[in-house]
Protein backbone atom coordinates (compact mmCIF):
# COMPACT_ATOMS: atom_id res chain seq x y z
CA UNK A 1 0.00 0.00 0.00
CA UNK A 2 2.68 2.19 1.02
CA UNK A 3 4.42 1.80 -3.18
CA UNK A 4 1.62 3.12 -4.09
CA UNK A 5 0.55 5.83 -2.00
CA UNK A 6 4.38 6.60 -3.06
CA UNK A 7 3.87 6.71 -6.77
CA UNK A 8 3.89 9.56 -9.15
CA UNK A 9 1.07 10.80 -10.78
CA UNK A 10 1.86 9.93 -14.02
CA UNK A 11 2.50 6.01 -13.21
CA UNK A 12 -1.49 6.53 -12.74
CA UNK A 13 -2.90 5.54 -16.36
CA UNK A 14 -5.98 7.45 -15.58
CA UNK A 15 -4.42 10.38 -14.94
CA UNK A 16 -2.25 10.44 -17.78
CA UNK A 17 -4.05 9.20 -20.38
CA UNK A 18 -6.72 11.94 -18.95
CA UNK A 19 -3.64 14.42 -19.82
CA UNK A 20 -2.96 13.19 -23.11
CA UNK A 21 -7.47 14.34 -23.89
CA UNK A 22 -7.29 17.75 -22.67
CA UNK A 23 -3.86 18.44 -24.05
CA UNK A 24 -4.77 16.56 -27.35
CA UNK A 25 -7.91 18.93 -27.65
CA UNK A 26 -6.19 21.82 -27.28
CA UNK A 27 -3.76 21.06 -30.44
CA UNK A 28 -7.42 19.87 -32.22
CA UNK A 29 -8.49 23.55 -32.27
CA UNK A 30 -4.95 24.83 -32.93
CA UNK A 31 -4.57 22.86 -35.96
CA UNK A 32 -8.15 24.08 -37.10
CA UNK A 33 -7.46 27.47 -37.86
CA UNK A 34 -3.79 26.48 -39.17
CA UNK A 35 -5.50 24.34 -42.12
CA UNK A 36 -9.44 26.29 -42.29
CA UNK A 37 -8.04 28.29 -45.67
CA UNK A 38 -6.32 25.59 -47.33
CA UNK A 39 -9.44 24.91 -49.47
CA UNK A 40 -10.38 28.27 -49.96
CA UNK A 41 -7.59 29.20 -52.75
CA UNK A 42 -9.92 29.12 -55.54
CA UNK A 43 -12.91 30.90 -53.62
CA UNK A 44 -10.02 33.70 -52.50
CA UNK A 45 -9.11 34.52 -55.92
CA UNK A 46 -12.72 34.33 -57.43
CA UNK A 47 -13.92 36.57 -54.50
CA UNK A 48 -11.51 38.47 -53.22
CA UNK A 49 -9.22 38.94 -56.19
CA UNK A 50 -6.18 37.28 -54.53
CA UNK A 51 -3.72 35.60 -57.20
CA UNK A 52 -1.64 32.37 -56.35
CA UNK A 53 1.49 34.25 -55.15
CA UNK A 54 -0.51 36.49 -52.66
CA UNK A 55 -2.22 33.07 -50.74
CA UNK A 56 1.47 31.94 -51.19
CA UNK A 57 2.48 34.60 -49.03
CA UNK A 58 -0.45 34.49 -46.90
CA UNK A 59 0.13 30.85 -46.36
CA UNK A 60 4.15 30.99 -45.53
CA UNK A 61 2.81 33.86 -43.22
CA UNK A 62 2.80 31.00 -40.96
CA UNK A 63 6.20 30.59 -40.20
CA UNK A 64 7.47 34.73 -40.41
CA UNK A 65 8.02 35.20 -36.86
CA UNK A 66 8.87 31.66 -35.81
CA UNK A 67 11.74 31.76 -38.26
CA UNK A 68 12.69 35.24 -38.75
CA UNK A 69 12.40 35.94 -35.69
CA UNK A 70 13.59 32.70 -34.30
CA UNK A 71 10.64 33.15 -32.17
CA UNK A 72 10.38 28.92 -31.68
CA UNK A 73 14.03 28.81 -30.31
CA UNK A 74 13.05 31.40 -27.60
CA UNK A 75 9.73 30.03 -26.96
CA UNK A 76 11.94 26.22 -26.15
CA UNK A 77 14.32 28.00 -23.90
CA UNK A 78 11.14 29.84 -22.14
CA UNK A 79 9.48 26.58 -21.91
CA UNK A 80 12.94 24.96 -20.12
CA UNK A 81 12.65 28.30 -18.05
CA UNK A 82 8.96 28.39 -17.00
CA UNK A 83 7.63 25.14 -17.52
CA UNK A 84 4.78 23.67 -19.70
CA UNK A 85 2.02 24.97 -17.83
CA UNK A 86 2.84 29.07 -18.04
CA UNK A 87 4.36 28.35 -21.15
CA UNK A 88 1.37 26.17 -22.56
CA UNK A 89 -0.91 29.35 -21.64
CA UNK A 90 1.18 32.20 -23.91
CA UNK A 91 0.81 29.71 -26.58
CA UNK A 92 -3.19 29.81 -26.54
CA UNK A 93 -3.13 33.39 -25.85
CA UNK A 94 -1.21 33.97 -28.75
CA UNK A 95 -3.59 31.63 -30.80
CA UNK A 96 -6.34 33.56 -29.75
CA UNK A 97 -4.68 37.15 -30.66
CA UNK A 98 -3.54 35.89 -34.23
CA UNK A 99 -7.03 34.03 -35.65
CA UNK A 100 -8.83 37.46 -34.17
CA UNK A 101 -6.55 39.73 -36.73
CA UNK A 102 -6.99 36.98 -39.48
CA UNK A 103 -10.99 36.89 -38.67
CA UNK A 104 -11.06 40.87 -39.16
CA UNK A 105 -9.01 40.80 -42.44
CA UNK A 106 -11.08 38.34 -44.12
CA UNK A 107 -14.50 39.35 -42.82
CA UNK A 108 -13.81 43.10 -43.80
CA UNK A 109 -12.40 43.78 -47.17
CA UNK A 110 -13.78 47.32 -47.72
CA UNK A 111 -11.50 47.90 -44.90
CA UNK A 112 -8.23 47.05 -46.15
CA UNK A 113 -7.71 49.02 -49.22
CA UNK A 114 -4.39 49.96 -51.08
CA UNK A 115 -1.20 48.01 -50.83
CA UNK A 116 1.95 47.71 -48.91
CA UNK A 117 5.01 46.84 -50.95
CA UNK A 118 2.92 46.07 -53.83
CA UNK A 119 0.86 43.59 -51.78
CA UNK A 120 -2.90 43.98 -50.91
CA UNK A 121 -3.52 45.46 -47.37
CA UNK A 122 -5.97 42.78 -46.54
CA UNK A 123 -3.41 39.98 -47.79
CA UNK A 124 -0.94 41.59 -45.22
CA UNK A 125 -3.03 41.55 -42.72
CA UNK A 126 -4.44 38.62 -42.75
CA UNK A 127 -0.91 37.49 -42.89
CA UNK A 128 0.03 39.07 -39.93
CA UNK A 129 -2.69 37.47 -38.18
CA UNK A 130 -1.28 34.44 -39.36
CA UNK A 131 2.33 34.80 -38.66
CA UNK A 132 0.99 35.86 -34.48
CA UNK A 133 -1.14 32.41 -34.78
CA UNK A 134 1.51 30.53 -35.78
CA UNK A 135 3.72 31.51 -33.14
CA UNK A 136 1.09 30.80 -30.66
CA UNK A 137 0.06 27.08 -32.22
CA UNK A 138 3.83 26.25 -32.88
CA UNK A 139 5.00 26.67 -29.17
CA UNK A 140 1.95 24.94 -28.00
CA UNK A 141 3.06 21.86 -30.15
CA UNK A 142 6.51 22.52 -28.49
CA UNK A 143 4.65 22.70 -24.93
CA UNK A 144 2.06 19.08 -25.88
CA UNK A 145 5.28 17.59 -27.04
CA UNK A 146 6.74 17.64 -23.70
CA UNK A 147 3.79 17.57 -21.55
CA UNK A 148 4.01 13.76 -23.34
CA UNK A 149 7.48 13.49 -22.96
CA UNK A 150 6.96 14.30 -19.25
CA UNK A 151 3.97 12.00 -18.32
CA UNK A 152 5.23 9.29 -20.55
CA UNK A 153 8.23 8.61 -19.39
CA UNK A 154 8.99 5.14 -19.43
CA UNK A 155 5.25 4.09 -20.30
CA UNK A 156 3.63 4.30 -23.99
CA UNK A 157 5.27 7.60 -24.96
CA UNK A 158 5.08 6.97 -28.62
CA UNK A 159 1.53 5.65 -28.72
CA UNK A 160 0.58 8.33 -26.75
CA UNK A 161 2.07 11.11 -29.22
CA UNK A 162 0.67 8.82 -32.15
CA UNK A 163 -2.94 9.97 -30.75
CA UNK A 164 -2.00 13.62 -30.34
CA UNK A 165 -0.94 13.65 -33.43
CA UNK A 166 -3.71 12.16 -34.71
CA UNK A 167 -6.17 14.04 -32.95
CA UNK A 168 -4.44 16.92 -34.12
CA UNK A 169 -4.80 15.97 -37.50
CA UNK A 170 -9.16 15.54 -37.18
CA UNK A 171 -8.85 19.43 -36.89
CA UNK A 172 -6.90 19.57 -39.81
CA UNK A 173 -9.63 17.01 -41.43
CA UNK A 174 -12.27 19.07 -40.40
CA UNK A 175 -11.19 22.42 -41.91
CA UNK A 176 -10.16 20.68 -45.08
CA UNK A 177 -13.45 19.19 -45.36
CA UNK A 178 -16.06 21.28 -43.73
CA UNK A 179 -14.28 25.04 -45.38
CA UNK A 180 -16.11 25.06 -48.54
CA UNK A 181 -19.41 23.98 -47.37
CA UNK A 182 -19.46 25.83 -44.18
CA UNK A 183 -18.46 29.30 -46.79
CA UNK A 184 -20.81 28.67 -49.28
CA UNK A 185 -23.85 28.26 -46.74
CA UNK A 186 -23.26 31.43 -44.95
CA UNK A 187 -22.05 33.12 -47.94
CA UNK A 188 -18.80 34.41 -45.96
CA UNK A 189 -15.21 33.21 -46.26
CA UNK A 190 -14.41 34.13 -42.88
CA UNK A 191 -17.29 31.70 -41.66
CA UNK A 192 -14.75 28.93 -40.76
CA UNK A 193 -11.99 31.28 -39.78
CA UNK A 194 -14.80 32.64 -36.63
CA UNK A 195 -15.60 29.06 -35.53
CA UNK A 196 -11.75 28.06 -34.94
CA UNK A 197 -11.98 31.67 -32.98
CA UNK A 198 -14.93 29.48 -30.97
CA UNK A 199 -12.38 26.13 -30.78
CA UNK A 200 -9.54 28.00 -29.40
CA UNK A 201 -11.15 29.45 -26.52
CA UNK A 202 -12.62 25.90 -26.13
CA UNK A 203 -8.83 24.90 -26.48
CA UNK A 204 -7.73 27.56 -23.58
CA UNK A 205 -9.88 26.26 -21.58
CA UNK A 206 -8.84 22.79 -21.74
CA UNK A 207 -5.20 23.46 -21.26
CA UNK A 208 -6.18 25.50 -18.44
CA UNK A 209 -7.32 21.90 -16.88
CA UNK A 210 -4.40 20.64 -17.72
CA UNK A 211 -2.58 22.88 -15.73
CA UNK A 212 -4.47 21.86 -12.54
CA UNK A 213 -3.19 18.42 -13.25
CA UNK A 214 0.18 19.17 -13.53
CA UNK A 215 0.86 20.59 -10.52
CA UNK A 216 -1.01 17.62 -8.89
CA UNK A 217 1.78 15.86 -10.71
CA UNK A 218 4.76 18.49 -9.27
CA UNK A 219 3.29 17.73 -5.75
CA UNK A 220 3.20 13.98 -6.20
CA UNK A 221 7.00 14.33 -7.27
CA UNK A 222 7.93 15.81 -3.94
CA UNK A 223 6.08 13.08 -1.90
CA UNK A 224 8.21 10.21 -3.21
CA UNK A 225 11.50 12.82 -2.78
CA UNK A 226 12.20 12.23 -6.65
CA UNK A 227 15.96 14.23 -7.32
CA UNK A 228 14.61 17.11 -9.74
CA UNK A 229 15.76 17.86 -13.09
CA UNK A 230 18.95 20.10 -13.67
CA UNK A 231 17.44 23.68 -14.53
CA UNK A 232 18.37 24.48 -18.17
CA UNK A 233 21.32 26.74 -18.81
CA UNK A 234 22.04 28.64 -21.99
CA UNK A 235 24.97 26.51 -22.35
CA UNK A 236 22.82 23.64 -22.89
CA UNK A 237 22.23 24.34 -26.12
CA UNK A 238 26.03 24.29 -27.28
CA UNK A 239 25.12 20.36 -26.33
CA UNK A 240 21.76 20.39 -28.46
CA UNK A 241 23.56 21.81 -31.94
CA UNK A 242 26.62 20.01 -31.32
CA UNK A 243 25.20 16.22 -31.77
CA UNK A 244 24.53 15.07 -34.83
CA UNK A 245 21.51 12.67 -34.57
CA UNK A 246 19.49 16.17 -33.40
CA UNK A 247 20.20 17.36 -36.63
CA UNK A 248 19.43 14.38 -38.67
CA UNK A 249 15.91 13.86 -36.79
CA UNK A 250 15.28 17.96 -37.63
CA UNK A 251 16.62 17.69 -40.94
CA UNK A 252 14.22 14.49 -41.58
CA UNK A 253 11.49 16.67 -40.05
CA UNK A 254 11.97 20.07 -41.99
CA UNK A 255 11.82 17.77 -45.59
CA UNK A 256 9.15 15.70 -44.81
CA UNK A 257 6.73 18.00 -43.14
CA UNK A 258 8.08 20.47 -46.30
CA UNK A 259 6.31 17.43 -48.29
CA UNK A 260 3.18 17.21 -46.41
CA UNK A 261 1.72 20.49 -44.79
CA UNK A 262 2.73 22.78 -48.09
CA UNK A 263 0.94 20.29 -50.42
CA UNK A 264 -1.97 19.70 -48.30
CA UNK A 265 -2.59 24.09 -48.61
CA UNK A 266 -2.59 23.04 -52.40
CA UNK A 267 -4.14 19.63 -52.70
CA UNK A 268 -8.11 20.93 -52.80
CA UNK A 269 -7.02 23.54 -55.76
CA UNK A 270 -4.72 20.12 -57.02
CA UNK A 271 -8.02 18.09 -57.60
CA UNK A 272 -9.93 20.99 -58.82
CA UNK A 273 -7.17 21.95 -61.51
CA UNK A 274 -5.90 18.46 -62.57
CA UNK A 275 -8.57 16.06 -61.32
CA UNK A 276 -11.50 17.84 -62.27
CA UNK A 277 -13.34 17.28 -58.98
CA UNK A 278 -16.03 19.87 -58.42
CA UNK A 279 -15.11 23.01 -55.98
CA UNK A 280 -17.92 21.72 -53.02
CA UNK A 281 -16.06 17.86 -53.02
CA UNK A 282 -12.70 18.70 -53.75
CA UNK A 283 -11.95 18.66 -49.99
CA UNK A 284 -13.31 15.69 -49.49
CA UNK A 285 -10.23 13.23 -50.82
CA UNK A 286 -7.35 15.87 -49.34
CA UNK A 287 -9.46 15.05 -46.43
CA UNK A 288 -8.45 11.13 -46.29
CA UNK A 289 -5.05 12.16 -45.63
CA UNK A 290 -5.71 13.36 -42.23
CA UNK A 291 -8.25 11.23 -41.56
CA UNK A 292 -6.61 8.22 -42.26
CA UNK A 293 -3.81 9.18 -39.45
CA UNK A 294 -6.38 9.03 -36.68
CA UNK A 295 -6.07 5.18 -36.50
CA UNK A 296 -2.75 4.77 -38.17
CA UNK A 297 -0.21 7.12 -36.32
CA UNK A 298 -1.50 5.43 -32.63
CA UNK A 299 -0.93 2.03 -34.29
CA UNK A 300 2.43 2.59 -35.51
CA UNK A 301 3.56 4.57 -32.00
CA UNK A 302 2.23 1.39 -30.26
CA UNK A 303 4.73 -0.64 -32.66
CA UNK A 304 7.30 1.88 -31.92
CA UNK A 305 6.58 1.59 -27.67
CA UNK A 306 6.60 -2.64 -28.57
CA UNK A 307 9.04 -3.15 -30.77
CA UNK A 308 11.26 -0.65 -31.70
CA UNK A 309 12.85 0.26 -35.07
CA UNK A 310 11.65 3.68 -34.92
CA UNK A 311 14.38 4.88 -37.28
CA UNK A 312 13.25 1.90 -39.84
CA UNK A 313 9.74 3.25 -39.96
CA UNK A 314 10.54 6.77 -40.48
CA UNK A 315 12.84 5.64 -43.63
CA UNK A 316 9.79 3.59 -44.64
CA UNK A 317 7.35 6.66 -44.42
CA UNK A 318 10.00 8.76 -46.72
CA UNK A 319 10.30 6.18 -49.70
CA UNK A 320 5.93 6.55 -49.58
CA UNK A 321 6.22 10.09 -49.97
CA UNK A 322 8.18 9.55 -53.04
CA UNK A 323 5.90 7.38 -54.66
CA UNK A 324 3.16 9.12 -54.26
CA UNK A 325 4.29 13.04 -54.83
CA UNK A 326 5.62 11.15 -58.28
CA UNK A 327 2.72 9.53 -58.93
CA UNK A 328 1.03 12.87 -58.50
CA UNK A 329 3.07 14.20 -61.07
CA UNK A 330 2.18 11.91 -63.79
CA UNK A 331 -0.72 12.58 -66.38
CA UNK A 332 -3.24 10.24 -64.63
CA UNK A 333 -6.37 12.40 -64.63
CA UNK A 334 -8.78 10.19 -62.46
CA UNK A 335 -10.21 11.43 -59.14
CA UNK A 336 -9.98 7.43 -57.75
CA UNK A 337 -6.52 7.68 -58.48
CA UNK A 338 -6.25 10.52 -56.34
CA UNK A 339 -8.00 9.05 -53.58
CA UNK A 340 -5.59 5.89 -53.56
CA UNK A 341 -3.02 8.07 -53.07
CA UNK A 342 -4.23 10.03 -50.13
CA UNK A 343 -4.26 6.79 -48.35
CA UNK A 344 -0.86 5.59 -49.16
CA UNK A 345 -0.01 9.22 -48.43
CA UNK A 346 -1.66 8.66 -44.98
CA UNK A 347 0.20 6.21 -44.09
CA UNK A 348 3.25 7.69 -44.98
CA UNK A 349 2.23 10.86 -42.63
CA UNK A 350 1.41 8.05 -39.79
CA UNK A 351 4.52 6.30 -39.96
CA UNK A 352 7.43 9.12 -39.63
CA UNK A 353 5.43 11.33 -37.00
CA UNK A 354 4.12 8.20 -34.61
CA UNK A 355 8.69 7.51 -35.05
CA UNK A 356 10.26 11.10 -35.03
CA UNK A 357 8.82 12.61 -32.45
CA UNK A 358 9.54 10.01 -29.48
CA UNK A 359 13.35 9.59 -30.88
CA UNK A 360 13.96 12.78 -29.51
CA UNK A 361 14.26 12.27 -25.88
CA UNK A 362 16.27 9.12 -26.61
CA UNK A 363 18.54 11.64 -27.97
CA UNK A 364 18.47 14.43 -25.38
CA UNK A 365 17.82 14.70 -21.78
CA UNK A 366 14.99 15.92 -20.53
CA UNK A 367 15.62 19.30 -19.08
CA UNK A 368 16.92 20.13 -22.45
CA UNK A 369 14.14 19.03 -24.35
CA UNK A 370 11.93 22.00 -24.63
CA UNK A 371 14.74 23.84 -26.44
CA UNK A 372 15.37 20.72 -28.77
CA UNK A 373 11.81 20.76 -29.69
CA UNK A 374 12.06 24.62 -30.65
CA UNK A 375 14.82 24.13 -32.43
CA UNK A 376 13.55 21.54 -34.43
CA UNK A 377 10.24 23.11 -34.97
CA UNK A 378 12.14 26.32 -35.86
CA UNK A 379 13.76 24.23 -38.73
CA UNK A 380 10.49 22.92 -39.41
CA UNK A 381 9.18 26.56 -39.97
CA UNK A 382 11.65 27.25 -42.32
CA UNK A 383 10.53 24.71 -44.89
CA UNK A 384 6.62 25.49 -43.66
CA UNK A 385 6.95 28.84 -44.16
CA UNK A 386 9.69 29.12 -47.79
CA UNK A 387 7.52 26.42 -49.32
CA UNK A 388 3.99 27.35 -50.02
CA UNK A 389 5.69 30.95 -51.14
CA UNK A 390 7.72 28.53 -53.28
CA UNK A 391 4.88 26.90 -55.09
CA UNK A 392 3.02 29.72 -55.07
CA UNK A 393 5.29 31.28 -56.96
CA UNK A 394 5.81 28.48 -59.57
CA UNK A 395 1.95 28.41 -59.98
CA UNK A 396 1.92 31.78 -61.11
CA UNK A 397 5.18 32.47 -62.89
CA UNK A 398 5.18 28.67 -64.57
CA UNK A 399 1.97 26.86 -64.48
CA UNK A 400 -0.87 28.58 -65.87
CA UNK A 401 -2.37 26.95 -68.72
CA UNK A 402 -5.24 28.90 -69.44
CA UNK A 403 -8.59 30.14 -67.75
CA UNK A 404 -12.22 28.35 -66.33
CA UNK A 405 -15.10 29.15 -65.64
CA UNK A 406 -17.50 28.75 -62.89
CA UNK A 407 -20.90 27.86 -62.36
CA UNK A 408 -21.21 31.12 -61.88
CA UNK A 409 -19.56 32.78 -64.32
CA UNK A 410 -16.44 33.77 -62.23
CA UNK A 411 -13.16 33.06 -64.47
CA UNK A 412 -10.14 32.50 -62.46
CA UNK A 413 -6.38 30.83 -63.98
CA UNK A 414 -5.97 27.14 -64.49
CA UNK A 415 -2.92 25.76 -63.30
CA UNK A 416 -0.50 22.68 -64.33
CA UNK A 417 0.33 20.89 -61.14
CA UNK A 418 3.17 18.79 -62.49
CA UNK A 419 6.42 20.59 -61.60
CA UNK A 420 4.85 21.44 -58.24
CA UNK A 421 4.53 18.07 -57.32
CA UNK A 422 8.33 17.21 -58.96
CA UNK A 423 9.36 19.41 -56.07
CA UNK A 424 7.59 17.66 -53.54
CA UNK A 425 8.67 14.45 -54.68
CA UNK A 426 12.86 15.56 -54.46
CA UNK A 427 11.78 16.79 -50.36
CA UNK A 428 10.90 13.14 -50.38
CA UNK A 429 13.99 11.76 -51.88
CA UNK A 430 15.96 14.06 -49.89
CA UNK A 431 13.76 12.63 -46.41
CA UNK A 432 14.90 9.30 -47.21
CA UNK A 433 18.45 9.79 -47.69
CA UNK A 434 18.65 11.58 -44.18
CA UNK A 435 16.42 9.03 -42.71
CA UNK A 436 18.97 6.42 -44.20
CA UNK A 437 22.05 8.26 -42.15
CA UNK A 438 19.98 8.61 -39.22
CA UNK A 439 19.35 4.94 -39.18
CA UNK A 440 23.46 5.00 -39.62
CA UNK A 441 24.59 7.16 -36.85
CA UNK A 442 22.13 5.31 -34.49
CA UNK A 443 23.77 1.76 -34.71
CA UNK A 444 27.14 3.99 -34.15
CA UNK A 445 26.35 6.24 -31.26
CA UNK A 446 23.57 3.51 -29.57
CA UNK A 447 20.77 6.54 -29.07
CA UNK A 448 18.41 3.13 -29.26
CA UNK A 449 15.94 4.34 -32.12
CA UNK A 450 15.96 0.94 -32.82
CA UNK A 451 15.06 -0.24 -29.36
CA UNK A 452 11.41 -0.25 -27.74
CA UNK A 453 10.57 2.72 -25.58
CA UNK A 454 8.45 0.30 -22.97
CA UNK A 455 10.92 -0.70 -20.07
CA UNK A 456 10.36 -3.92 -19.01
Amino acid sequence: MTEILRQKLSDSKAARWTVLGVVALTMFCGYYITDVMAPLMDMLQSELKWDANEYGIFTSAYGWFNVLLFMLIFSGMILDKLGVRRTGVIACILMIIGCTLKYYAVANPDVFTGTVLGIKSQVVAASIGFAIFGVGVETAGITVTKVIARWFKGHEMALAMGIQVAVARIGTGLAIGTAIPLSKTLGSLSAPILLGLVFLCIGLISYLVFCVMDRKLDTSLKDIEEEPEEPFKIKDILFIVGNKGFWLIALLCVLFYSAVFPFLKYATSLMINKYNVEPELAGLIPLILPFGTVLLTPLFGGIYDKKGKGATIMAIGAILLIIVHFLLSLPFNYWWFAAILMVVLGIAFSLVPSAMWPSVPKIIPQNKLGTAYGLIFWVQNIGLSGVPLLIGWVLNKYCIIGEKTSKEGIVTPLYDYTLPMIIFTSFGVLALIVAILLKREDKAKGYGLELPNIKK
